[in-house]
């Protein structure tokens, strides 16, 4: 059986395992996704637990490959855009379910400066740098640490950036845990310790389509809120302007619930023409808190299936699917089209290094970096 196979059977099994017992303990997984030209191994490790979801994490890029968590009649379904193998991952690069970093988003053509010293990332999306540069935490294997079952299933895996890597200074140390308990919440905590003062700003790239990943449905009709009252706006190239735009009166108001492919075609606002739809940072605060709070809900109507996201960053990224164009097969084996998932990514501001006046991305020796992602799924 191959990896991608024992992972989605091992999810299923568990699912039905644990309804059929009634336990109360939520498991973790071990198994060989595949391996990469090196020889090392890519695990996967399948967290689940009694209520029907469960949660799928490869090593390679320490990605969400599988969530899988039942509508509102009980059927399962896996809800998060992915690959059905290694070889896909490596050969056709799309974030799906990735820890991005060091820098996630975007620094306008890669230039920024730390104590007054010039650094340059790898331009990799048009003349800036997305996500890292050319081979971000998305592209690398990461060390599994530890696996536990309890109320908390988990897993914890780490990476060590070198100093200069992708042109960052610093060896930085990062942990990616991942955990999912009885109540259906799976969370993500990333941290990172560096030896130099650089920039950091690390979230999860995850696609979702609460139909499912290989639903027919696109996500334009899921009605999206947005705990936030203003915005971003772009130029371009998606680099903000600096400018903090309010969104009531705009197509970027999800104060209320408000179906994403309402306004997504409205050619009259140039920040969609630019993004081709929504890839925008909505300003949720101009601080980290100091606890996770909720950013963002969406409601598939269909399925039943809600998704409720807290982070204690001050930025959340709502991009709405437009760049999928149909050169990636899913795990269902259908392809990916524009407007078949959603992302939601709690970070910083976009471009933060080179705008002051969005507060600071830098980590300092002695400091420890963290961002906090709680995914609440449930069913009305």
């Amino acid at each position: 059986m191959t990896g991608r196979n024992w992972v989605m059977a091992s999810a299923m099994a568990l699912v039905a395992g644990a309804f059929a017992t009634g336990g109360h303990c939520a498991e973790a997984k071990r198994a060989e996704f595949g391996k990469l030209k090196d020889g090392k191994v890519v695990e996967a490790i399948t967290l689940s637990n009694h209520k029907g979801t469960s949660a799928t994490i490869i090593t390679y890029g320490a990605s969400l490959q599988a969530l899988v968590t039942p509508d509102r009649s009980g059927k399962p379904a896996d809800i998060a855009l992915g690959y059905a193998d290694l070889d896909h991952y490596i050969s056709n690069p799309q974030y799906f379910g990735a820890t991005v970093g060091r820098f996630a988003n975007r620094i306008a053509r890669g230039k920024y400066k730390v104590d007054g010293k010039a650094y340059q990332a790898p331009v990799n999306n048009g003349v800036n740098s997305l996500h890292g540069g050319t081979k971000g935490f998305d592209k690398v294997n990461w060390t599994v640490m530890k696996v536990a079952d309890g109320d908390n299933a988990s897993v914890e895996l780490e990476y060590v950036s070198p100093d200069g890597d992708m042109g960052y200074p610093g060896q930085m140390t990062v942990h990616a845990a991942y955990s999912l308990n009885e109540n259906n919440e799976l969370t993500i905590k990333y941290t990172a310790t560096t030896t130099k003062t650089t920039i950091v700003n690390i979230t999860n790239h995850a696609y979702w389509n609460l139909n499912g990943e290989g639903s027919v449905h696109s996500v334009n009709d899921s009605k999206l809120t947005l705990l936030a009252d203003s915005y971003l706006p772009t130029d371009s190239g998606a680099i903000p302007t600096g400018e903090v735009r309010k969104v009531e009166g705009t197509a970027f108001d999800f104060r209320t619930p408000t179906a994403i492919g309402a306004r997504v075609r409205d050619a009259s606002d140039q920040q969609l023409v630019y993004g081709r739809g929504y890839d925008h940072n909505w300003v949720a605060s101009r601080e980290k808190t100091n606890a996770p709070r909720l950013m963002a809900v969406v409601q598939d109507d269909a399925s039943g299936r809600k998704l409720a996201l807290l982070s204690d960053q001050p930025g959340i990224q709502f991009y709405s699917g437009n760049f999928l164009d149909g050169t990636s097969s899913g795990k269902s084996g259908g392809i990916y089209r524009e407007g078949d998932a959603f992302v939601l990514e709690p970070q910083i501001f976009p471009d933060t290094p080179n705008q002051p006046a969005f507060g600071s991305a830098l980590l300092h020796p002695g400091e420890t970096y963290s961002n906090t992602l709680i995914y609440r799924f449930s069913t009305q």
